[in-house]
């Protein structure tokens, strides 16, 4: 295949798309809009958050040692890219983008409330580069929308509807998976068994919808 070369760049996407939290007191709290994040290690579960320097939140993070990672969807899509184009020295986000603040358990910064899921991370260890910090991590506690958990306590993050960046746009992930971790090796007879499975509980939601309709 014919290729075109370029000049370095940031050019690995698309990336995830997260509004950050920081600050501990009321009158500080802040978001911040990040897409250079993801996750380092396993156990214990890290990720990290590269943050430039002259940043409000650069401030705020590197202060506290906390943060929290609230995962985007599509309706909070206008207030991720206004968090990330304003600054928190000038208004107030929470404030502006009509978002909750909400109490964490580990950490004394702010969860969005709106946000479908959030991981309170706690800081371990700060990479300084030449125009970033990379602030790395360890996620101490997890919450998600009841709305997006199963009875059987999964979480559901293709009901979430999250999006990610991509060269400077939003774009929503697609709900339907194209295949799942290791499907590459998986034997006929487990495919068999997994679809069988997939088409009894398409059968159960369609009946679950159509006795929910007779109520309403």
């Amino acid at each position: 295949m014919d290729k075109i070369s370029f000049k370095p760049g940031t050019m690995l996407n698309p990336v995830p798309v997260v509004m950050v939290s920081c600050g501990t007191e009321a009158a500080d709290y802040n978001i911040i809009t990040i897409a250079w994040t993801g996750i380092i290690n396993s156990e214990p579960p890290m990720t990290y958050v590269s943050v430039r320097k002259s940043r409000h939140s650069h401030k705020l993070i590197q202060e506290s040692g906390e943060f929290v990672i609230n995962l985007c969807n599509e309706q909070l899509a206008f207030a991720t890219d206004y968090c990330g184009v304003r600054s928190g020295r000038d208004i107030n986000k929470f404030k502006e983008q009509k978002l909750t603040p909400v109490a964490a358990e580990t950490v004394s910064c702010p969860m969005i409330g709106e946000s479908p899921v959030n991981l309170e991370c706690k800081v371990t260890q700060v990479i300084s580069l030449p125009t970033h910090d990379m602030f790395m991590a360890e996620i101490v506690r997890v919450h998600a929308d009841k709305s997006i958990i199963d009875e059987k306590g999964k979480i559901l993050l293709e009901e979430a509807r999250l999006i990610c960046y991509n060269h400077g746009e939003y774009f929503g992930i697609k709900r339907q998976p194209i295949g799942k971790f290791g499907y590459s090796i998986m034997k006929t007879r487990t495919k068999k068994r997994i679809n069988k499975a997939k088409m009894e509980e398409r059968k159960k939601k369609k009946i679950n919808a159509k006795f929910q309709k007779g109520k309403d």
